[in-house]
């Protein structure tokens, strides 16, 4: 079948015929139904994961288990799932602490995806899901509600996740807070939740825009604003309870330690390059307090957390649906690509 590969480093990505092989033990086929276009994989085709060539992309996704492997239970052919790229493997010291976010042996199917002479494949994220059909280990594979469309469950995979986990799981956000979201993508957008005050900040107008129909109260252009003073402006010249640093650059971030109010916490969700440092004045590191942390994952349990976004979605509570920004085909990604570059869209999903 076919199949969105990256087969060099920054190169565009071609269409590929590769073989998924029935599932073994633990593992399970999958009929992909649907799969965002994630900033990762052009992360991937760019080098900037690793250089594990040649790359099967795409990993936000939704579909139908087609085949389980042998002695399997708990999933079944037929089961409609999210994709998730953490497995965690239950007995590791941070499953058995109860961090299973952290988990130090998530699991990914033990066959290669391959091309058809038999080179062997490295999976987006442990996925590969721009393909009709991929294979991962079972426990990547999360059963919802069939009722919610293919391409609004599948952003639950990744970047919804991601989002709303920085604030709700990592954040710890209450509805009596104030917070700002400084990066206004489709993470970014995904953290704007459940407080009383939330302020958007980016350089982007369309962004901003998105941002207002997600529920930002307040939203701040940082091209003909300083973004700090503007979100202390915004909270009584204090700083926001949270800031959520969407972007994953040495300014941006800087800029959110600064916008955080006395004891403040601040959450980088952003991907950074490997190769960016962030330099701080220790002595505020100190006396300002708070919480500096990082959130993989939103720092969340895939089996918890993904039937409750859906929950929320089939509720009217979280709109995936708007961040669906249009509909393409298999041979569409890297044209998505660029578009994403450019701001042009929140997401586009492959249907497959």
């Amino acid at each position: 079948m076919e199949a969105v590969v990256a087969r060099h480093k920054g190169a565009p990505v071609s269409l590929e015929r590769i073989i998924v092989p029935d599932p073994g033990p633990g593992e399970a086929r999958v009929r992909v139904r649907a799969c965002g276009v994630c900033h990762t994989d052009l992360h991937y085709r760019e080098g900037a994961i690793n250089d594990d060539y040649p790359f099967l992309l795409g990993h936000e996704a939704a579909g139908t288990v087609e085949s389980v492997g042998e002695g399997m239970t708990g999933l079944a052919p037929g089961d409609y799932v999210v994709l998730a790229w953490r497995a965690p493997c239950g007995t590791c010291r941070a499953c058995r602490r109860g961090m299973a976010w952290y988990c130090f042996d998530s699991r990914n199917a033990a066959q290669p995806m391959t091309l058809e002479d038999g080179t062997p494949l490295a999976p987006a994220l442990g996925i590969g899901a721009f393909t009709p059909l991929t294979l991962v280990v079972a426990g990547q594979c999360v059963p919802v509600d069939p009722a919610a469309r293919p391409e609004a469950a599948g952003l639950i995979g990744c970047g919804v996740m991601a989002g709303f986990g920085a604030a709700v799981n990592t954040g710890r956000v209450t509805r009596g807070e104030t917070v700002a979201v400084i990066g206004c993508g489709g993470v970014g957008n995904a953290a704007i939740a459940g407080a009383r005050k939330i302020i958007a900040v980016d350089v982007d107008e369309r962004k901003l825009t998105w941002a207002r129909h997600f529920g930002a109260t307040d939203t701040v252009d940082a091209r003909s604003a300083d973004p700090v003073q503007a979100v202390r402006d915004l909270t009584d010249g204090f700083g926001a309870d949270v800031v959520i640093e969407a972007v994953g650059r040495p300014e941006t971030y800087r800029q959110a330690f600064d916008a955080r109010d006395l004891a403040g916490r601040l959450v980088l969700v952003g991907v950074p390059d490997p190769t960016m440092t962030v330099e701080l004045p220790l002595a505020e590191v100190f006396g300002r307090g708070g919480h500096l942390s990082s959130s993989w994952y939103g720092d969340c349990l895939p089996s918890r957390d993904f039937p409750i976004l859906i929950d929320l979605y089939r509720r009217g509570r979280l709109d995936l649906d708007a961040s669906v920004t249009e509909t393409v085909g298999i041979g569409d990604v890297e044209e998505a690509f660029a578009r994403m570059r450019r701001g042009d869209v929140l997401r586009s999903v492959v249907v497959l």
